[in-house]
């Protein structure tokens, strides 16, 4: 199949993009890399009469650091994200979900703003964003929000954008200190959607107890979800007194998961459960020093 017919428009700025999202009402939508609105397009499972193409708007893409905080342009590309030293170095967990996103081609042209606006329940990013409390900067016609990731994604495929809003950039803290970061994630081939997976964020005390840590769940729930019980567990408690396949037990525990062709519900559990442990142990040996 192919998409009904839309008319196209290429702003050169971030407030021209909003502008024709104002004036133009339900009817238009931002496309991005187009990897996910695309093939919804060309199936007609999405219909628009107008798109709004903001890969040419420079500002909106880039890394850059400032005070304890990255900010990365939401016109940048999932690959130019891995390429990136910044992140690398002071958002590991950002740049080791990467390479989990679909493939190279997909990268090249798939953006964060795009991934986290999309807000697939099996993708990486909004995993990153709500377990590193991720800040997301956006712009409208009456002006500019920071929205927190925990209050950003509220169902399937849905956000708390506006519909004339546009995500403009995300903000990550540094983690400083003995920290460790891990991704680990379950599909039937490489690059496909995950059926369960997680990113875990642990910051040890001096001692080797557990100062904080961050568990993000992706592939388990409508959304992505952050395991806040199984982190509250954690905290405050020797590395050696933890059990990591009782966190991954606890972070599942009340969870969504629903079934599907992939599995039933009380095997994705299982497989979570599974992909928390054993993200913890890297995280921890990480920050360890080992």
């Amino acid at each position: 199949m192919k998409p009904t017919a839309f008319d196209y428009h290429a702003p050169a700025s971030p407030e021209e993009a909003v502008s024709l999202l104002g004036s133009l009402g339900d009817g238009a939508k931002i496309i991005a890399g187009g990897q996910s609105l695309t093939p919804m397009l060309a199936l007609r499972l999405a219909v628009f009469e107008h798109l709004v193409d903001i890969r040419r708007i420079e500002s909106l893409r880039g890394v850059s650091r400032s005070n304890g905080t990255v900010r990365v342009g939401a016109g940048t590309t999932e690959a130019a994200v891995g390429r990136s030293d910044v992140v690398a170095a002071d958002v590991p967990l950002l740049a080791r979900a990467t390479p989990f996103i679909g493939h190279l081609a997909i990268r090249n042209r798939g953006t964060i703003g795009g991934c986290v606006a999309h807000a697939d329940a099996a993708a990486e990013y909004p995993a990153v964003a709500l377990a590193l409390d991720a800040t997301i900067e956006t712009l409208s016609p009456r002006g500019t929000r920071s929205i927190p990731a925990a209050e950003f994604f509220t169902g399937i495929w849905s956000t708390a954008l506006e519909p004339d809003e546009l995500i403009t950039a995300l903000e990550f803290g540094v983690w400083s200190g003995r920290t460790g970061f891990a991704v680990e994630e379950f599909a039937v081939r490489s690059g496909d959607f995950a059926i369960a997976g997680a990113t875990v964020a642990v910051e040890l005390s001096s001692s080797g107890s557990v100062d904080r840590c961050a568990i993000g769940l992706f592939g388990l729930g409508p959304t992505a979800v952050r395991a806040t019980a199984a982190e509250e567990s954690a905290a405050g408690t020797a590395v050696p007194d933890l059990n990591p396949d009782e966190i991954g037990q606890a972070a599942l525990a009340g969870q969504d998961v629903p079934s599907d062709s992939h599995g039933s519900a009380a095997y994705r559990t299982r497989v979570g459960a599974a992909m928390v442990a054993t993200a913890w142990r890297r995280a921890v040996k990480e920050a360890s020093g080992e």
